[in-house]
This record gives C-alpha cells, sequence and structure tokens, in this order.
C-alpha cells in the first residue's frame, strides 16, 4: 500500500460508484482474479476523461475490457477506442463484455502482441492509457509516443509496484529484478524525454500523466 490504508478507506467512502454494468463486471473480474484499475485510479481516469475529451483514444492491455467499457461509459462526448490484448482467453471475455455494453461500435479489440501491433499502427491518438505487462513499458515507449499526438495524454498504471519502486534490486526477489529495474528506466525516460512532461502521482499503485510537447525547434 502506497498511501495510509485508513486514508484510502476513507477516499473510498466518497465514491459514487460506477454504473451497474461495470459494477457486476467488476465483481466478476476480481473473482476470476483479474487485475483491474483501482478505485482511486478510476475516479482520475474520470477526471481526465471529462477534461481531455479524448476522441481518439489507445489502451495497451484489455484484460476482459473493463478499463475500455470505463472509460467508454465516462467519456462526455464522441470517441473512439482502439485496445490491445495478447491473451486470448481474455480477449473473447472482452469481446463478449463488449457485446453485452453495446459499446462494439466504438471499442475496437487487437489481439496480439503489442510489440507486434504498436508498430504497425498509423496515424495518432490524443489519449493512451498504458496497463499492460509493467516490465514491457519501456520496450512499447517509442511507439507510444510516436502515436501520440501533440498536447496528447499519456497515462501509465502501476508504475510504483505497491512501493517496491523505491528500494535497491537486491531488497526486491530474484523473480522481480528485471520488472523493476525496467519499470525504473521507464519511469526516468518519462520525466527527462525533452517533449514530455511527466507527473509521477501515488494514485492506486501509482499512475504518470504524461503530455506530450513540440519539440523545440519543430512544427507540426
Amino acid at each position: 500500500m502506497i498511501t495510509d490504508e485508513r486514508l484510502v478507506t476513507y477516499i473510498h467512502s466518497l465514491d459514487r460508484g460506477n454504473t451497474a454494468f461495470l459494477d457486476q463486471l467488476e465483481r466478476e473480474a476480481l473473482d476470476a482474479q483479474v487485475p483491474l484499475i483501482r478505485k482511486e485510479a478510476q475516479a482520475f481516469l474520470k477526471v481526465l476523461l471529462s477534461v481531455k475529451h479524448p476522441a481518439r483514444i489507445l489502451e495497451v492491455g484489455t484484460a476482459v475490457g473493463f478499463s475500455a467499457l470505463f472509460m467508454a461509459e465516462y467519456h462526455p462526448g464522441e470517441f473512439h477506442i482502439t485496445t490491445i490484448e495478447n491473451d486470448e482467453k481474455r480477449a473473447a471475455s472482452a469481446r463478449e463484455n463488449f457485446r453485452r455494453a453495446g459499446r462494439e461500435a466504438e471499442i475496437t479489440l487487437l489481439f496480439g502482441d503489442a510489440g507486434e501491433i504498436l508498430p504497425r499502427l498509423s496515424g495518432t491518438f490524443d489519449f493512451i492509457f498504458m496497463d499492460a505487462a509493467k516490465g514491457q513499458y519501456p520496450v512499447f515507449l517509442p511507439d507510444v509516443l510516436r502515436l501520440l499526438d501533440v498536447g496528447g495524454v499519456l497515462v501509465s498504471d502501476n508504475v510504483l509496484q505497491d512501493g517496491d519502486i523505491l528500494e535497491s534490486r537486491f531488497a526486491v526477489t530474484r523473480r522481480n529484478r528485471t520488472i523493476h529495474k525496467r519499470m525504473r528506466d521507464y519511469l526516468y525516460q518519462l520525466t527527462h524525454r525533452e517533449e514530455l512532461v511527466t507527473a509521477v502521482l501515488p494514485v492506486g499503485d501509482g499512475i504518470t500523466v504524461s503530455t506530450k510537447q513540440e519539440r523545440k525547434g519543430e512544427r507540426v
């Protein structure tokens, strides 16, 4: 837990909840031990969507489709979401959930490895939500930044690893050291690239919010 548990409980008590369908889908996913965006991150995402009104959204990591449907439900205007998932069972569940929600026309699911799909995508997106395998974030970043429009927003979830990101690589378990190193590299890149302005926030399990700027001397 990154923040005080009593404080998180209090913040959760203020939440008005989601739609009946989203609440049901959340329960189903948690019962199946599918990780979802945490309540604090959900609230934060609602605010970003209401401020930004993104028309073209890219999600890297669909799981069973909860976050894509969450963004669809709380988007205040017109939009289209493209989402990528490489787990066949979860992709099938996501497609079924999009059908159940009546959102098939607004959400396109691309099945496969994001490392292979992202290089093939063209055009730009004004909002990208990164919620895939944490060790792959640095691998995906070059294409994600290529696809992010100037003025666009990149949100990356679960970046603080329940606080383990603070620890020395020798203090984390051996099986987690590669992910630990890659996430530290990812955070360094986000906060030191000239074209990005990034905030690292202790929301949920850690969120970064980056906006892409025009590089000095360049025009769009």
